[in-house]
């Protein structure tokens, strides 16, 4: 049997660096575990310094204090209190500002300028020949189609005749249910409650409005509260039950967010002039077409959940510059981008079954987050169907400009340029 080249390689790296005796020892156990830092929950200038006396005496050095835990953010420290455990500061991102985008939404109507954080140049220059590109053909339309975020307790029974006897149970009984989870919210609702038998194991599929919340921890008590209900109430009792059964999709990728969605459902369309895909993009539209075909040709030879360009690098920048809960990036950057000949030159729609996105809660309030939502004119209550539009609106931008590039032979150049040639 011949070694694959790439594990032949790999081998003969680590026979460089050490013996076989070697590389086995360090991967051994070592007994004295480190004493770990105790758990500091709330936040304070004071709390704030006293970890920094451990860093440093720990060899950490003075400069990194510096950085981190400069005076602004010692001066809002309390702030960040019901967002982080243990703070020693933050973290500085550059933030660009892409628009004013044009958006023409149920909810989003309006000239937004969307701020961006991130630390890969050329990003913000591509969204921003987008956003120019969609201005001159009239703006964007994006509807914010539906919403709601799902949590899935799962209950393991004797056999699949209790399973079924629970879930007769949760069918006779809703009013109960949707009571203990409502008590928990003054912004929420459970809207729905869908059960899914496997054997002996029943998934509870709940889904809830939020509100302007993004909601993760909203539906998150809210299902706690209901399932304690349920055993309380129920006569069949299951051998154990857990709160998330990992069938929501939470910070996943999933087919189930692709049909039902987990957050909020847009999509958002832009028919754009052959005279503005020329000027703006620099392409021809049949070269762009004949690009899209074999992109998603790969993506379906790669198994890819979805079939789109990047969505993850928009909401990426937009969700660590509003506050949002990044990691929901991994679920919210599903879709499908479709691109078509039109009457008048080239149609883009983008469709974000997904959309985790909230204007308050979470890491909304901090003092930078809520300034990027204010330059947004979104911040608070009222306007997280508005700032889902716009993310989607966001998202066609960079479609538009990367299929484009790569389309045209643009793609290596400008990244050239912008992240090589400025140094």
């Amino acid at each position: 049997m011949l070694i694959a080249p790439k594990t032949a390689r790999f081998i003969a790296r680590i026979r460089a660096m050490m013996s076989v005796a070697e590389a086995a020892g360090r991967l051994d156990s070592r007994p004295g575990a480190p004493t770990p830092f105790r758990i500091v929950p709330r936040t304070t200038a004071g709390t704030i310094a006293r970890l920094w006396s451990r860093l440093v005496a720990a060899g950490v050095p003075p400069s990194a204090q510096a950085a981190l835990a400069d005076d602004a953010t010692i001066a809002a420290a309390e702030s960040f209190s019901a967002n982080i455990e243990s703070m020693i500061g933050t973290v500085k991102v550059p933030v660009g500002i892409v628009g004013p985008l044009r958006v023409n939404g149920l909810n989003a109507h309006g000239d937004f300028l969307i701020p961006m954080a991130t630390t890969e140049a050329a990003l913000v220059a591509s969204y921003a020949r987008g956003a120019t590109a969609a201005n001159r053909a009239g703006g964007i339309a994006a509807t914010t189609l539906s919403d709601g975020v799902l949590r899935t307790p799962a209950f393991r029974f004797a056999s699949i005749a209790d399973a079924g006897r629970f879930v007769d149970w949760v069918a006779g009984n809703p009013e109960l249910l949707t009571a203990a989870a409502n008590e928990t919210t003054r912004h929420g609702a459970l809207v729905s409650i869908d059960p899914v038998i496997d054997g002996e194991v029943v998934f509870l599929l709940c889904t809830y409005f939020t509100g302007d919340a993004a909601g993760q921890n909203m539906v998150t008590f809210a299902t706690d509260a209901l399932c304690r209900a349920a055993l309380a109430q129920c006569p069949i009792a299951p051998l154990s039950w857990f709160l998330e059964g990992n069938y929501s999709g939470d910070k996943k990728a999933s087919f189930l967010g692709v049909m039902q969605g987990r957050g909020r459902k847009v999509t958002a369309q832009v028919d754009l002039p052959t005279a503005v895909v020329e000027d703006v993009l620099g392409v021809g539209i049949a070269r762009i077409l004949e690009y899209g075909r074999i992109a998603n040709l790969g993506s379906l030879l790669s198994g890819q959940i979805g079939a789109q360009a990047h969505y993850a690098n928009a909401l990426a920048a937009l969700y660590l510059a509003t506050g949002q809960d990044a990691a929901c990036v991994a679920e919210s950057a599903v879709g499908y981008t479709r691109m078509e000949p039109s009457d008048i030159g080239l149609k883009v729609t983008v469709t974000l079954p997904n959309l985790l996105v909230g204007t308050v809660g979470g890491g909304t309030g901090l003092p930078s987050q809520r300034a990027a939502l204010d330059v947004m004119g979104l911040a608070g209550t009222g306007h997280a169907p508005a700032l889902a539009e716009v993310a989607a609106a966001l998202c066609l931008c960079g479609e538009l400009s990367l299929t484009a590039a790569v389309a045209g032979g643009q793609f290596g150049s400008a990244h050239k340029r912008l992240a090589r040639g400025r140094h």
